[in-house]
């Protein structure tokens, strides 16, 4: 660095300008006025100075880093200048998931290997045992994912639970664990067969004919009437009423399938200062504002009138700390956000993928038709209990072997805050030192399609989570550690229970513009088809609103 520092110096110094400058003055405007003065004839020796600076700046920036794993012995795939080892997926030559996978196969022989996100560096581990020790053993040495919003400028994102960091973290999470227990899930049960029952009873109603549908609108509309009355208090029905304020707001809002959304993540994940220089925010001020308005009116109207309601503002309005300290509104609309966030977008990616298998695969449906007709059967044909949604097993092993197949997330991170010796990453091999600031990544792409730990893992099988032990650092769609999806168990439920009633009450099938087997966008970071999630529905032969029978067979 040096040797750049006397460069600028020497090229800055050299050039010759109209006007006087005194050398080694410490006005702090000398820049600016050097940069006000027309530049005369550069000469040649100038010129020669300031393509050696260029050319510093560059080995610097661009090349230098390279060395980063060469210095450590580490195996890396060969890079492409400032594009690193992501330039596929950014040109869209591969979808990010097969990428992934295909390098986490390339290096089987190692229990890690090094990847340029761009020019950064990181650690992909391959190894569960050392997954286990960065995520769980060693947690405190890796507490914290890459933060890559300034918080100031973008409250909604950059205080959520998903992006605080360190104690900051710790503390939100202690005040909303409690949320997410089975006693407080039971609670908040009721409304999400609400929602499911309504929801079912619209398409089956709509479609006696038959109809097609995208899948992806439809289980958005679904997410959303669950996550506005269980977050929220706010009882909205989008089949019926399609353009009301909260899912018009929620489509407008939250669209990771847009360019900007995925331009403002590229430029957050990988150019923080650019991004903090032009204030760029991947949510605006006026979702702050609608977020911050429904919590304020919500939180006043409960106070006033002495308003209980089993859902998460609720919860959230009732949670302290170990000093008594409550969430402010700022807090309960930043984290009420981030569960609206993941309801809305991330959980109808799951259903969407999980409805397409069940649709696709004829044993499969059969099995999971059998499931709900016994469960049925033992309600006598009243509304599912907690108990009887949550003991569907093979139901269960359905949503899991999807989640392992086409998991929504590519990667987890985890950012070092604390010196940290990774094992050798193979015989013979030294150990690396990792220090503050070094990241690493786990691939859930590539442990879910692993033969070690799944067999035939190209294929649908269900049955492998109902007959084989999974450990639970080699499936990971949900995260792993202590920083683990808080809301897990919620998705899965609300999961589980839209399909109980809309399985029972309507046939569902391929159609023309179904995709078999899926290909996904390679534009998007999410599994998302080319042509979108499609599939034909039609209304049960002896469906009736009161019963909602199933029978053994087709329409």
């Amino acid at each position: 660095m040096r040797a750049i520092h006397s460069a600028i110096s020497v090229a800055f110094l050299s050039l010759p300008v109209e006007g006087s400058v005194a050398i080694g003055s410490t006005d702090p405007t000398l820049f600016l006025r050097c940069a006000t003065l027309k530049p005369r004839t550069m000469s040649p020796v100038t010129l020669a100075l300031i393509l050696v600076l260029l050319g510093l700046l560059a080995y610097r920036y661009l090349w230098k880093t390279t060395n980063f794993f060469k210095e450590r012995g580490i195996e890396h795939p060969p890079t492409v200048p400032i594009f690193g080892n992501i330039a596929p997926v950014l040109f869209r030559r591969v979808y990010m998931g097969y990428y992934l996978r295909d390098l986490y196969n390339r290096y089987s022989h190692l229990k890690y290997f090094g990847f340029f996100n761009f020019m950064s560096p990181l650690i992909v581990i391959r190894d569960p045992e050392l997954i286990s020790s960065i995520a769980m053993k060693n947690f405190d040495h890796f507490t914290d994912h890459l933060g890559f919003v300034d918080s100031d400028i973008d409250p909604l994102f950059g205080k959520n639970l998903f992006s605080l960091r360190g104690d900051h973290w710790r503390e939100m999470r202690k005040l909303l664990s409690p949320s997410f227990t089975s006693a407080k899930m039971k609670n908040m049960f009721k409304l999400i067969v609400d929602c499911a029952d309504s929801f079912s009873g619209f398409i089956a109603e709509e479609a006696k004919n038959g109809r097609i549908y995208d899948l992806k609108d439809l289980f958005r509309r679904y997410t959303n009437d669950v996550v506005a009355t269980t977050n929220f208090g706010i009882a909205v029905d989008s089949m019926r009423n399609p353009d009301n304020e909260f899912y018009t707001f929620g489509r407008e809002t939250i669209n990771f399938a847009s360019t900007k959304m995925n331009l403002k993540f590229l430029i957050g994940r990988n150019f923080p200062t650019l991004s903090k220089l032009f204030r760029i925010r991947i949510f605006d001020e006026k979702a702050t504002q609608f977020f911050k308005k429904v919590v304020t009116e919500t939180v006043r109207m409960r106070k006033e009138k002495g308003i209980v309601r089993p859902d998460m503002i609720q919860l959230m309005m009732e949670s302290t700390d170990t000093q008594g300290n409550h969430l402010s509104i700022d807090d309960m609309t930043i984290q009420a956000f981030v569960f609206f966030l993941a309801g809305f977008d991330t959980s109808a990616s799951l259903m969407c993928l999980a409805t397409h298998m069940i649709a696709t695969h004829e044993e499969v449906r059969e099995k999971v038709l059998a499931e709900i007709e016994e469960v049925h059967n033992k309600l006598e044909g009243r509304q599912p209990t907690y108990e009887a949604i949550r003991d569907m097993q093979y139901l269960d092993a359905v949503l899991d072997e999807t989640g392992r197949m086409y998991p929504v997330v590519q990667f987890l991170d985890r950012v070092c805050v604390k010196d940290f010796e990774l094992p050798p990453a193979a015989p013979g091999a030294k150990p690396v030192k990792m220090k503050p600031g070094d990241q690493v990544w786990f691939l859930p792409p590539g442990l879910h399609y692993d033969p070690k730990y799944f067999s035939d893992p190209d294929t649908f099988k269900p049955e492998r989570f109902l007959n084989e032990h999974i450990p639970q650092t080699v499936y990971i769609p949900f995260g792993v550690g202590p920083r683990i999806c808080i809301g897990n168990r919620f998705a899965l439920m609300e999961t589980k229970v839209m399909l109980y009633y809309l399985l029972k009450r309507c046939v569902i099938e391929p159609c023309a513009k179904t995709t078999v087997p899926l290909e996904f966008n390679k534009a998007l970071i999410q599994p998302v088809p080319k042509t979108g999630f499609w599939l034909k529905f039609k209304t049960r032969n002896d469906y009736s609103t009161a019963n909602g029978h199933v029978p053994n067979g087709t329409a």
